[in-house]
């Protein structure tokens, strides 16, 4: 695509968009004088749709005219809520119902899916990790070593190289070529959130089980962003939040994936409790505990419905659209971005996210030399809304169902006065 620089072309392009129409079903924040946002903090907390609050304003009728008895008579009867999200949650990261779940918070699931696929021995214990991971990740790896006897020291650390932002494969085929007899678990983020590479799951799954170690991934960048593939990938477990492209609301619930291939092993060790028991038998109270197949056997208790209900009215417009829609204009968008960065010809600038549309979701991490915070803070005082990482980088996510092109166009045009 040839793109232009220029308000003219940009306008151009969103009344050509198919999704153009997607703005409007969302809140757009805005300013005290009534100036919406350039928002492009997506990945970090996701807009509100239109129809969240109708979503959950039911269940609030429900629970006022029926009480308890809302767990069978409400429009959306409770007892069952999470199952009217699975299967369009499956689809959004490609697997299979029965391999997913909403339940819980992030690093929640995490921690209770390396209870079952974190088995150490005394050779073999040390996790792998990004050497730039979400901290929480970190911490989790870290205090389950330590829970199992080891020591917190005892991660490794996938690098970039020397004067590089972004990860190679062949560097994680040889740690696990020389040190995979010792390595019990990858738990890769599968887009990293710093620089927003969109790594390939199916090569680091065949990388890890080539020495017998489980691979779990963590898609809190990635779920509603790109199209993990996670059935075909073969990775053993997933997690990710919903809070941010997929704009269920703060501290909403996560999302949970247990490959297809374990879903009938109930021997796999795991924490209990009264909502991963046996449907069948679960009100009978006296039984002793069934575990459920699949994802569903990672669950502990009955569902928080206020929070499923925002999931649902997010997840339902992305079953109207599709990801495959999503992804195409997603790439149009930071396509359009990158370009204009490229425009500005500044020698300060860095775009570290990869140059590959199929190497990254819709984010650019754009590197500013000998910028500090103050230039963020400039930023927000234009009504431009993004994420600061330190020490010089921002964060940008023109997220597709409500960034238009002319949002990015007039995004880098104020930042590029801002710099000079």
């Amino acid at each position: 695509m040839q793109y232009q620089n220029s308000l003219t072309f940009a306008k151009q392009q969103d009344k050509e968009d198919k999704l153009s129409y997607l703005r409007n079903r969302f809140h757009i924040p805005k300013d005290k004088n009534g100036h919406e946002w350039l928002y492009f903090t997506g990945n970090s907390l996701g807009l509100q749709p239109k129809s969240t609050k109708e979503y959950i304003n039911q269940e609030l009728e429900d629970w006022a005219n029926l009480g308890v008895e809302g767990h069978f008579e409400a429009k959306n009867p409770w007892l069952n809520y999470h199952e009217y999200l699975t299967d369009k949650m499956a689809k959004i990261v490609g697997a299979k119902p029965i391999e997913t779940v909403i339940m819980n918070t992030l690093t929640t699931n995490l921690h209770l899916l390396m209870v079952s696929f974190y088995r150490p021995t005394k050779t073999k214990y040390k996790i792998v990790i990004e050497s730039d991971a979400f901290p929480s990740d970190r911490y989790a790896v870290q205090s389950q070593l330590e829970f199992h006897g080891f020591s917190k020291d005892d991660v490794i650390e996938w690098k970039p190289r020397k004067n590089e932002e972004l990860l190679r494969i062949e560097d994680l085929e040889e740690i696990i070529a020389t040190q995979g007899n010792e390595i019990a678990l990858l738990l890769i983020g599968g887009v990293n959130y710093y620089t927003g590479q969109f790594l390939d799951l199916k090569k680091i799954a065949e990388i890890g089980h080539s020495k017998d170690c489980v691979v779990g991934i963590d898609l809190a960048h990635g779920a509603g962003n790109v199209d993990p593939n996670l059935h075909d990938s073969g990775v053993d477990f997933a997690a990710w939040c919903t809070y941010k492209y997929l704009n269920s609301g703060p501290g909403s619930l996560a999302g949970l994936f247990v490959h297809e291939k374990h879903a009938k092993n109930k021997e796999l060790p795991r924490f209990a409790g009264w909502w991963n028991h046996n449907k069948a038998t679960r009100f009978n109270m006296r039984q002793p505990f069934d575990v459920l197949e699949g994802a569903e056997g990672w669950q502990l208790s009955n569902p928080p419905i206020l929070s499923m209900a925002a999931i649902k009215a997010s997840l339902d417009l992305f079953d109207e659209v599709g990801m495959d829609s999503l992804r195409e204009k997603s790439e149009k968008l930071t396509g359009y971005f990158e370009f204009l960065i490229n425009e500005m010809g500044s020698n300060d600038i860095k775009i570290i996210t990869p140059k590959n549309p199929k190497e990254r979701g819709c984010q650019l991490s754009i590197q500013v030399k000998n910028a500090d915070k103050s230039l963020h803070q400039k930023l927000t005082k234009k009504n431009i809304i993004t994420d600061w990482r330190e020490p010089d980088v921002i964060r940008c996510a023109p997220v597709p169902m409500y960034t238009s092109f002319e949002d990015v166009y007039h995004m880098v045009s104020i930042l590029n006065k801002l710099l000079k």
